[in-house]
């Protein structure tokens, strides 16, 4: 008897904490087995082609002369988690998903406080998303409702049982939305600042941080005053939690938010159209075609010819070559003064 009940005890204590961590400890093994039943069931449904990148002709330095959209008419230039600005990710991360480096793909304070707020404000203050959870709804779209919030929540745990961390983040710096056909970081960094996401400064960072939670309502070329409360919104919390110094933020907040048109590059369009042409022979076109072109001296040139032309007969045109002697390198390569007038 002394035996058995020495067994019973083992296997079921008398005590209600080690009863509960019993019952938690099975609830977990039977969780984990149902999630791998259903992920089994129910797997993870990855694009077949995950390029899908606009191909890019850039200059000498790296800069874009003329970009080509992908199939569906987005603007996205491919990137890595090397060629963004480290601020940028800090920036990204702090004020979205502060616990990205610790969560499964789900984090339950997040989901809890934005669960609370809606009680207690009557209405959804925050959404409880991780980045991860963004991804996976690029993926897998969803409902609004509790249905769907639970779908997109497996779907995430899902995305981190198959890929590592760095992976889900270089997806979304390339896939967030940020206005428009812009995607990802790149394109628009360089669509509204003009600049590589390298390059990016505190304030850029906080800026391009916000921008896809509202990128329609936040575009900086079409409502800048918007886009600088949400970016210093952004800084502020960056502030609060000691991530940039008080000194750095106060530095950035001073910097007015002015963006350039999103006007997609046309410099050298003939020499990108007809290296893209040559690269499509040999299969799809890389995501980036870099030349010898020097950008600033290309547009230089190209002011100057639509200028001569213009004291020109109707029908003229005008093409330029510069070739550095030194290297034999094209610097200038201007096919037409007039690229878009049909009749020269």
């Amino acid at each position: 008897m002394s035996q058995r009940f020495t067994v019973r005890r083992i296997l079921w204590p008398e005590s209600w904490q080690g009863r509960l961590v019993w019952l938690a400890l099975g609830l977990s093994v039977l969780l984990f087995a149902a999630f791998l039943i259903l992920d089994r069931l129910h797997p993870f449904q990855f694009p077949d082609d995950q390029r899908q990148f606009a191909t890019v002709v850039a200059d000498r330095h790296g800069v874009p002369l003329r970009a080509f959209a992908d199939a569906e008419g987005v603007w996205r230039y491919a990137a890595t988690l090397e060629d963004v600005s480290p601020l940028y990710v800090e920036a990204l991360l702090a004020y979205e998903d502060r616990w990205y480096w610790q969560h499964p793909g789900v984090n339950p304070g997040a989901l809890l406080r934005a669960l609370t707020q809606r009680i207690t404000e009557g209405r959804w203050i925050s959404g409880g998303s991780t980045l991860t959870m963004q991804v996976a709804r690029q993926f897998h779209p969803h409902s609004k409702s509790l249905t769907g919030k639970l779908h997109q929540m497996f779907r995430a745990m899902q995305l981190e049982w198959h890929r590592d961390k760095n992976e889900i983040l270089t997806y979304y710096l390339n896939h967030a939305p940020f206005g428009g056909t812009i995607e990802g970081v790149q394109a628009a960094s360089w669509g509204y600042l003009g600049k590589p996401a390298s390059e990016l400064t505190h304030a850029d960072a906080a800026l391009l941080a916000v921008l896809p939670q509202s990128p329609t309502r936040l575009r900086p070329d079409l409502h800048p005053q918007r886009a600088e409360a949400a970016r210093d919104k952004v800084l502020k919390r960056l502030a609060d939690h000691g991530v940039w110094s008080v000194e750095t933020v106060t530095d950035a907040r001073m910097e007015s938010v002015i963006s350039q048109s999103l006007v997609q590059p046309m410099d050298a369009p003939l020499l990108a159209r007809r290296l893209v042409q040559q690269a499509l022979t040999d299969g799809p076109p890389p995501e980036l075609i870099r030349t010898t072109i020097d950008r600033d001296l290309q547009q230089q040139v190209q002011r100057l010819a639509a200028d001569t032309i213009t004291a020109l007969p109707e029908g003229s045109n005008a093409a330029v070559m510069i070739v550095d002697n030194a290297s034999a390198e094209v610097r200038v390569w201007l096919g037409t003064a007039a690229f878009a007038d049909a009749s020269r």
